[in-house]
């Protein structure tokens, strides 16, 4: 059901980082065939700038900095930022704060609010960043600088970036046409494609089935996994299906939905032929209610699935006594189990999406990068300290920038690919592979990993070396490439690009109180109809005209709106 997009990407990014050399995610100084033609065009540009960027003074630029620090990371002495403190002659000083989501929105707020604020934010927006309605606001009164300018003048590549891909340069272009913060661009394939259900094939195997293709030969599936002892136990003990309710893409809800209607599960809305439309009030919702409550009347979805949190669910997939859990949602295995013997093993393999009785078919997609501003010039920044910064972050839109920033050092934390390595997307050349740490060895201390994250478009992600056996820990990042094309393109022709959208800003907490009663509404009557607390026919007519009293018209057009401007603009 509905979570925070940032949620996703840090579930992504901290496991992904960790099982399949994602650099906390979710090296090499050649780029990509793909990016070679950019980075050439702004080799010239980029390094003048870097010869610019030692100023003309022989003192450091000093830059004060507000940034989410990782517990094994000291950025005062990392090597990245020693790389960058010589490479553009300058001296950070770091305000830190945790990678706790709540403690560092809380003390970047307080900063703000007291005027005690840096010149510069560098956020990782999984953690904390500004949202849109934060940079227009501090854009309007002076505090957060419009970068146009300094783009134009000093960011070559961070300039061509905007320009080459649509969806950023909306999420940066503010409606006023200013760009008051620089969001991560991060296209990770497999976070595209969330709503995913992992099944279990070896239970498969045992009762001799297929991988099923309906949503009939799924209930047939679990109905097995249900009655007839696949574990091999003697005890009744199997969960056919679970989830969870505040672990990113683990409700059963969305996946199964999608055989009926497409469930974006963020906004609830459609797109059609450009004019926005709302699902959960739709015949096809209503019919996927009633298939997801006859799974849940034979005992057949867990109830935890819509009350459980993340480590109840986890639970569930570790079970020491036996293999209990049969199908899981989620955007990945790690979400639901950590046993190596079973998150690293041939055991959880993707359930294609399925097809409805009616023949629809459709995959979750939302495009993987966070709106809003990550990083972020004040007022507090002299002119030198405007230039210094911006020249770096366009560094890090360089292929060399970003590996240094996100991978760290050649030979410690990345080598170039021996002969014989394969890239993680078939047909991809393969720039760099991760130098795992050793088991024993301190943590290197040598990148600024998810803060440093700013230029990693789908074809440089593509071409990171990972092992051809999907089932090692080194090749877990090719397996969820793999289960991701089983859910590429099902997608409806148009989706809702929530993540391209601006609200006007007069109108923001007016959204913000419409979106959240909507979407606590149909969350809520969701599960008291797959329980049987609601009566799916008798009280459905009550439940779509409650839309009426939550001014549901008043929301789309709004939508309708900030849609159209983007539509104009792109």
């Amino acid at each position: 059901m509905k979570k925070s997009l940032l949620v996703v990407l840090a579930s992504v990014m901290l496991l992904a980082m960790v099982l399949a050399g994602c650099s906390n995610g979710k090296n090499e100084s050649t780029p990509p065939a793909s990016e070679s033609a950019k980075s050439s065009d702004n080799a010239s540009a980029a390094k003048d700038g870097d010869k610019a960027a030692a100023s003309d003074s022989s003192t450091p630029v000093s830059i004060n900095v507000f940034a989410p620090q990782d517990p094994e990371m000291d950025l005062s002495t990392n090597w990245f930022t020693k790389l960058a403190e010589e490479k553009f002659n300058i001296k950070f000083n770091w305000q830190t704060t945790t990678f706790d989501s709540a403690n560092a929105s809380e003390k970047r707020k307080i900063s703000l609010a007291g005027g005690d604020y840096p010149d510069l934010f560098l956020l990782i927006p999984w953690v904390d960043q500004f949202s849109q309605s934060e940079l227009i606001k501090y854009g309007q009164q002076g505090v957060v600088l419009p970068l146009n300018e300094l783009i134009d003048q000093y960011a070559p590549n961070l300039k061509a970036a905007i320009e080459k891909y649509p969806y950023y340069k909306a999420m940066v272009t503010a409606p006023d046409g200013n760009i008051y913060g620089i969001p991560q661009l991060i296209e990770c394939y497999h976070c595209s494609y969330e709503a995913k259900m992992w099944l279990n094939t070896d239970w498969l195997k045992k009762l001799n089935l297929e991988m099923p293709t309906t949503t009939e030969e799924f209930k047939t599936v679990l109905q097995a996994f249900k009655t007839k002892d696949p574990n091999g136990n003697k005890k009744a003990d199997e969960v056919p299906m679970s989830g969870s309710v505040n672990w990113n893409w683990s409700s059963p809800i969305p996946f199964l939905m999608n055989a009926f209607i497409y469930d974006d599960d963020q906004t609830y809305l459609l797109m059609n032929n450009d004019k926005v439309d709302f699902a959960p009030n739709q015949d096809g919702w209503k019919q996927g209610l009633t298939y997801i409550k006859s799974l849940y009347e034979e005992g057949l979805i867990d109830i935890g699935a819509f009350s459980q949190n993340a480590d109840a669910y986890k639970a569930l997939g570790d079970n020491a006594e036996a293999v209990i859990l049969g199908a899981a949602p989620a955007m990945h295995t790690a979400v639901f189990v950590s046993d190596p013997s079973r998150l690293h093993a041939d055991v959880y393999n993707p359930v294609p999406p399925l097809t409805g009785p009616g023949g629809k078919s459709y995959a979750t997609y939302n495009y993987p990068s966070a709106p809003g501003g990550d990083f972020v010039l004040t007022n507090k920044a002299s002119k030198e300290v405007q230039i210094a910064s911006i020249k770096l972050l366009d560094y890090m839109f360089t292929i060399d920038g970003q590996i240094q920033s996100s991978f760290g050092k050649e030979g410690l934390d990345w080598r170039k690919p021996e002969s014989g390595e394969k890239a993680v997307e078939e047909g991809a050349v393969p720039t760099l592979t991760k130098i795992p740490l050793q088991q024993g060895e301190a943590p290197r201390n040598s990148t600024w990993s998810s803060l440093g994250q700013y230029f990693q478009p789908k074809d440089f992600r593509d071409s990171w070396v990972q092992a051809l056996d999907i089932y090692q820990a080194t090749g877990y990042e090719r397996r969820l490439q793999e289960a991701t094309h089983l859910y590429d393109g099902k997608e409806p022709d148009q989706v809702f690009p929530h993540w391209a959208l601006w609200i006007d800003p007069a109108l923001t907490d007016e959204v913000a109180m419409l979106k959240t009663n909507i979407e606590s509404y149909i969350d809520q009557n969701a599960v008291q109809f797959i329980t049987g607390n609601l009566d799916i026919d008798k009280d459905w007519d009550s439940y779509v005209k409650g839309y009426d009293k939550l001014n549901l018209g008043r929301y789309l057009e709004i939508m309708q709106s900030a849609y159209d401007v983007f539509k104009k603009n792109s």
